[in-house]
């Protein structure tokens, strides 16, 4: 716990902790923005109360432990007022000191201007992007009824957030909310930081919602706290709201920037600092006489108290665990593997058997994968945008309010909801989560998916439907710039495999994976098995593993040639002969052509391959799996061949052939054949970037 700065004698009986506890809450956030000349004082000092009465009264948390499989979840999904939960963690006895809250918003801090996981402990999420932290909350939610319904024993814990008014006019919070409702997550609080201002000025001005009769719609339990003052009031509506079985959603009524002289009330009280006089008067005014950065003795040691009843609770789960470790020796054992993202031994023969040579669509291919590991990875849970049978991510029965047993989970037809609730779920912890929906659509997932990189969080988005092979449902549904866009993001890993042993190894490399998420980018259209790969390079040495990230390339004979893997390179050719290894014309152009493409792709450049060939070039094929670690043989002419924007190959390859306008209406292959995927007319380009040569 922070030591008080107070003298003992300060600690006189007759105090009002709640308020003084409230007030210490305001005035280290404003102190905080203050000290940083940036941040938003406003939300902190109107929702202080509300968020007192919730940490004090109702979360079941440890401190010492921030970890804790079974405490209780708290979102601060308004997090524009990170000073808020800075100082709550703060006076709680977090790790997080007070010389941590003086360098608020500062480089190298603990203390980012919003909420980052990972980065402050205590923190479950990463929130500022309005909304999301509200269908996180509801991730974290369900993922607690499906963890209970597979261990009872040991979970019995609830999540609270607190939203503001933006987060309510964002569309993903009808996403969430409506799933939520829909499963009855009654676990689930949300209090509303209800203060009726935005930045621009009065809600009013743009959103006339009901927002309490929008969320009975949805099926939750509603109730009003019209003084968000009174720590009473907010005490007694949360306690009613534990005890409805459905989500609960308390509007509580407050003002923004409670007690700055002319702010309170107003726009102003938003996002700037109040300044030096006018937090003076707001501090006076509340009769505090306390130094910038002080906990009063009284709220000190009742968080001492209040964690040490945390910390009784925890040892009280732990004998629960040590009991059903006892009792169920094997479960237990599950239990921490999921939790410590351990995967299990039968999951590399799992996903080797789905290879095979007939041809089919890489999303059927996906299918087998998943069917695959859900057969030995009981953690495994997902669901997708109501596309599952075209995306090939059915995974038996759905959960329902009245059964969380299941691994499937119906999205329906709610992609940013989608995402964002499998981020929730996954930094639950306990499940691997993958979602779906066509790869057009991950527009309207994106920001949930840049969340899932900045968290570092594995989760898996199976994207269907890649390419304007789509056909007939035209350009609305053909994807151009998504694969590129995708790769654009920090740190997730974009894999487009080629066939079942590259789809079974791309499953194997996102499953391993446990720092950052994996897009599957997947075929519509049925495509040939490669046929210069025999094993998919995962099952065995981690340096087998490294060197066919790629998978594995033809030379012109046709022997199999492996593509560089982590190590940035492309191997040499099967013959090793100096003489042979990159033969030029008579005026010096080089006579190794090396194609690289991606999945469907990868048949279109081994066809091409074989026509180069009969013109006396040496050839060499690279299938990309992952574009990101390709580098291309600089001795050879590369030419690259993918379905999609040029805009990451520009520059990498000779010459990049792709798609740089939207697509048409029309059977897939003539689609294709319309934007020059067919072997005569890359053929024809390639001959071109060669001088016409042959």
């Amino acid at each position: 716990m922070p030591e008080s700065t107070v003298p003992a004698s300060v600690a006189e009986p007759s105090v009002d902790t709640d308020q003084l506890a409230v007030d210490t809450l305001r005035f280290l956030a404003a102190d905080m923005v203050e000290a940083a000349n940036s941040g938003h004082p406003g939300m902190p000092m109107g929702a202080a109360p509300m968020a007192w009465t919730l940490w004090s009264r109702h979360l079941r948390h440890d401190p010492a432990d921030p970890g804790w499989a079974d405490r209780d979840r708290f979102v601060l999904s308004a997090g524009h007022g990170s000073a808020l939960l800075y100082g709550l963690l703060h006076v709680f006895g977090y790790d997080l000191p007070v010389d941590e809250l003086r360098r608020f918003r500062q480089l190298g801090s603990r203390t980012p201007g919003h909420p980052e996981f990972g980065e402050t402990p205590g923190v479950e999420c990463t929130t500022g992007p309005l909304g999301q932290g509200l269908a996180m909350a509801v991730g974290l939610a369900l993922a607690e009824r499906l963890t209970h319904a597979r261990y009872p024993a040991i979970t019995d814990h609830r999540t609270y957030a607190i939203v503001g008014d933006g987060c309510l006019m964002e569309g993903v919070s009808h996403e969430a909310a409506s799933l939520a409702g829909h499963l009855g997550l009654g676990r689930l609080i949300v209090l509303w930081d209800d203060n009726a201002i935005t930045i621009d000025g009065a809600v009013e001005r743009s959103c006339g919602d009901d927002q309490r009769a929008r969320f009975a719609a949805y099926g939750w339990h509603t109730e009003l706290v019209g003084d968000g003052t009174d720590v009473e009031a907010i005490d007694a509506a949360i306690t009613r709201a534990k005890a409805d079985p459905r989500p609960s959603f308390l509007a509580v009524r407050t003002v923004i920037g409670h007690g700055a002289p002319e702010v309170a009330g107003t726009a102003a009280a938003h996002g700037s600092p109040l300044g030096a006089d006018r937090l003076g008067r707001a501090k006076a005014a509340a009769g505090w006489e306390f130094p910038s950065f002080t906990v009063p003795a009284p709220v000190a040691a009742l968080c001492a108290v209040l964690a040490a009843a945390g910390a009784r609770e925890h040892a009280d789960w732990r004998d629960r665990y040590t009991a059903f470790a006892t009792s169920a020796p094997a479960r237990a054992t599950e239990f921490a593997r999921a939790g410590a993202r351990i995967l299990p031994a039968g999951l590399d023969a799992a996903l080797s058997g789905i290879v095979g040579t007939a041809p089919r669509a890489t999303r059927q291919s996906s299918q087998a994968c998943l069917t695959a590991a859900l057969s030995v990875m009981p953690e495994l849970i997902g669901g997708s945008a109501d596309l599952a049978g075209s995306t090939g991510t059915v995974c038996g029965p759905v959960v329902t309010r009245d059964d969380f047993s299941a691994a499937g989970i119906a999205f329906g037809i709610r992609e940013f909801g989608m995402a964002a609730i499998l981020n929730g779920i996954s930094l639950h912890g306990g499940f691997r989560v993958f979602g779906s929906t066509f790869l057009v659509f991950a527009d309207y997932l994106r920001p949930a998916l840049r969340l899932s990189a900045l968290m570092r969080q594995p989760v898996i988005y199976v994207l269907t439907h890649d390419s304007i092979a789509v056909g007939e449902d035209g350009p609305t549904h053909q994807p151009v710039e998504h694969i590129e866009s995708l790769r654009l993001i920090p740190g997730l890993q974009v894999l487009r495999p080629a066939g079942d042993a590259e789809t079974a190894h791309a499953w194997h490399l996102a499953l391993t994976r446990t720092d950052g998420p994996t897009a599957l980018i997947l075929s519509r259209q049925s495509v040939p098995q490669p046929d210069s790969t025999t094993e998919p390079g995962w099952t065995t040495s981690a340096d087998q593993e490294m060197r066919t990230i790629e998978t594995v390339a033809t030379d012109s004979d046709g022997q199999p040639t492996l593509a560089g893997g982590r190590e940035p390179r492309i191997a040499d050719p099967v013959s090793t002969d100096a003489e042979d290894a990159l033969a030029t014309t008579d005026d010096q152009r080089p006579r190794t052509v090396e194609l690289v493409a991606t999945g469907s792709e990868v048949a279109l450049a081994t066809a091409v391959a074989e026509r180069l060939r009969a013109d006396g070039y040496r050839t060499r094929v690279v299938s990309a799996l992952d574009r990101g670690r390709y580098s291309p043989d600089r001795g050879a002419h590369t030419v690259s061949i993918e379905a999609g924007s040029t805009a990451g190959w520009a520059g990498l390859v000779d010459v990049a052939i792709g798609i740089d306008e939207f697509g048409h209406s029309g059977p897939g292959a003539e689609v294709m054949a319309r934007h020059g995927f067919t072997v005569d007319r890359v053929l024809e380009r390639i001959r071109e970037s060669l001088g016409g040569l042959r």
